[in-house]
């Protein structure tokens, strides 16, 4: 187990997660276990723990949290919220966490692929003629992209 190193905690960073939208719930948590123990992701992921998120978001482990991969791991399947005693709202918390790591450029690499394919295609993968021709085969219309379009609504 590391050591915390107290000259680089942020204090401020659980207001800034409180202040993001989905993070409201951060300080209500009172680390009772039952969003770890609903978790199916932490079943087979013993490093991930939504208290362990909490408590560094908490104590204003900023770099730590942001840059670590375990907060990607979240399946989304809200089994957290529906038990959480204090409607801390898990889900929406580490999608909040996740924006702020992605403000910071502290995304994986691949959601920085995504995020540039729905750039240029406004999808995850590029149409070409293939897919049109097939689309003409069955009687639909092609598809036709506006990457101007696209880029204006993900600046």
């Amino acid at each position: 187990m590391s050591r915390i190193n107290l000259n680089e905690l942020d204090p401020s960073f659980k207001f800034k997660v409180t202040s993001t939208r989905g993070g409201e719930g951060l300080q209500a948590c009172y680390a009772c276990k039952a969003c770890t123990a609903a978790c199916p992701v932490e079943k087979t992921v013993r490093r991930y723990d939504p208290r362990k998120i909490i408590r560094m978001a908490l104590l204003g482990m900023t770099r730590e949290l942001l840059e670590s991969d375990f907060i990607w791991l979240c399946s989304s399947c809200y089994s957290c919220a529906e038990v959480c005693p204090q409607d801390v709202r898990f889900t929406d918390l580490i999608y909040a966490i996740k924006n702020l790591a992605s403000a910071e450029a502290c995304a994986p690499s691949g959601l920085t692929a995504q995020k540039s394919l729905l750039k240029d295609h406004g999808r995850l993968y590029e149409v070409s003629e293939f897919e049109n021709e097939k689309r003409a085969k069955l009687g639909l219309p092609p598809i036709v992209e506006h990457p101007e379009d696209y880029r204006s609504l993900l600046e």
